[in-house]
């Protein structure tokens, strides 16, 4: 049906602003490379210039010819300025429209955010956390009174300062008695003096 009405072309599809900047830039490092160029003819024609008298036709022709080339120069300045301006026009416009996109991600988020913290919140309730609080604040008094009762301090009553001097004697003397040798502390067992006349007429035999 397009064949038989004529229909248009489809229509082509614009540029990102990303390739349009970089076709710019393309662009301008092209007229630097014809500025230097022009450059370098201008510097050799200065020095033909230096070569020649001033006020001859060959000084003439060399000065026109450098003018010329001066003109173009500036042209193409202006030319590459004019699109340098371009390019950082479209750098500004990308940088604000990707900050506007990450602004409506960051919200996107938040409020994703939010929700599920509003979903969560739902399960908390006040007065619950309130009472556990409670509750842990009377188990740690109950274990600081057990703790104190199992650390608590019993009194002996009062001792007789005296029964303690005889205990510490006597504690000396059995010290003592230990560090003693086991042969200073047994005396050896002596005969018996022979009280009958058995034992005389035995005694005497043997003299």
């Amino acid at each position: 049906m397009r064949r038989i009405f004529g229909g248009g072309k489809p229509a082509t599809p614009q540029p990102t602003l990303e390739e349009a900047t970089q076709r710019v830039d393309a662009r301008v490092t092209v007229m630097d490379e014809k500025i230097q160029k022009l450059d370098n003819e201008l510097i050799g024609l200065r020095e033909k210039m230096a070569k020649v008298r001033p006020g001859t036709s060959t000084h003439n022709m060399l000065k026109q010819k450098a003018l010329k080339v001066l003109k173009q120069r500036k042209l193409y300045e202006g030319q590459r300025d004019q699109m340098m301006n371009q390019s950082f026009n479209m750098e500004q416009v990308s940088f604000t429209t990707q900050s506007m996109k990450d602004t409506i991600t960051t919200v996107g988020a938040m409020k994703t955010a939010s929700k599920e913290m509003k979903k969560q919140f739902k399960h908390l309730d006040i007065d619950e956390i309130d009472n556990l609080q409670d509750d842990l604040a009377d188990i740690y008094d109950q274990h600081n009174e057990i703790q104190d009762a199992l650390g608590r301090s019993y009194d002996v009553g009062e001792i007789d300062e005296s029964e303690l001097d005889a205990e510490l004697a006597a504690l000396g003397d059995e010290i003592e008695l230990d560090s003693t040798p086991s042969y200073l502390n047994d005396t050896p067992a002596l005969p018996e003096v022979p009280n009958d006349s058995v034992a005389m007429q035995q005694a005497a035999a043997m003299k």
